[in-house]
């Protein structure tokens, strides 16, 4: 009897270990996924400041041109 209730008791504690073990393992899972996501929309903004970025330097070289093109006409 002794040797059977260490039996269930062994097995109970590797049982638990396995369910704790996969537990952590979709934690992990989630946790990449929300990571992953993270990463998505990262980019997204990177890539939206980058275009915004090419619009201003675009648009100061407009008026940097508007600058010189009246600094020229007020020299003549």
């Amino acid at each position: 009897m002794a040797a059977e209730d260490l039996l269930v008791v062994v097995l109970a504690i590797i049982i638990g270990t396995l369910a704790a073990i996969v537990y952590s393992l979709r934690i992990l899972v989630l946790l990449e996924r929300r990571i992953a996501r993270m990463d998505e929309n990262l980019l997204i903004i990177t890539k939206k400041i980058a275009e915004e970025e090419i619009r201003i330097e675009h648009e100061q070289e407009v008026i940097e041109k508007e600058l010189t093109s009246r600094k020229t006409k007020k020299k003549k």
